[in-house]
């Protein structure tokens, strides 16, 4: 289906020419004061994970700013909270282990990029450090970092992404209750309309964000 399919490290390279001095040398393998102040001004990352196949999943995770735990210059802890069940991404770190984290700061165009190895844990102690609404999470990923690094604001000026002048209006779109409805027409738990549908569904995120 595509064409002039880039096919070795030699073409990119070619392409795109070396990465300079400071992009090369902002990556740590530890965190700063910088990156723990990053991380404690943040209320929502994007986790990646990978099974043992490749197949890759990315996961939203958010909370109160701070949620993240940083134990020390190279431990952090993400709580694991309530939502489908699927468990896609503790099961691809039971495969493999690598993952790989952006923390956003809302209104900030720069982010901070952290690359470990993670492992899922009970750790009683720990886990008392997440309880949120006096309820713990049931387990946590435990991240030990390899790589830590800002990444630039380019992105975030291309797309305008906190500028609400240029967001599209969410009206337009069908709303979540609506698709869910529509792509799985036979499991709609009772409800007879999709506006019943729609208020059971927020209810029941409401009723168990923790």
């Amino acid at each position: 289906m595509f064409k002039d399919v880039v096919t070795s490290k030699q073409e990119l390279r070619a392409l795109y020419g070396e990465p300079s001095e400071r992009a090369v040398l902002k990556c740590h393998s530890s965190l700063d004061e910088h990156s723990r102040a990053f991380i404690a001004a943040s209320p929502f990352i994007l986790l990646a994970t990978s099974n043992a196949a490749g197949q890759c999943d990315v996961s939203p995770k958010g909370d109160a700013p701070g949620f993240v735990l940083v134990l020390d210059d190279t431990h952090l802890v993400v709580p694991d909270r309530p939502g489908n069940n699927r468990t896609d991404g503790l099961t691809n770190v039971l495969d493999n282990p690598h993952v790989g984290m952006i923390f956003l700061v809302p209104g900030r165009g720069d982010t901070l990029r952290v690359n470990g190895r993670a492992s899922i844990i009970r750790d009683e102690e720990i886990l008392s450090r997440l309880t949120v609404q006096g309820k713990l999470p049931k387990v946590a990923l435990g991240i030990e970092v390899e790589e830590a690094y800002l990444h630039c604001p380019k992105a975030f000026i291309r797309s305008s992404l906190w500028d609400p002048t240029t967001w599209a209006d969410p009206q337009k779109l069908p709303s979540f209750a609506q698709m869910l409805w529509d792509q799985v027409p036979t499991k709609h738990e009772g409800a007879a309309t999709v506006e019943v549908y729609a208020s059971d569904l927020e209810k029941r995120v409401r009723d168990t964000l923790y």
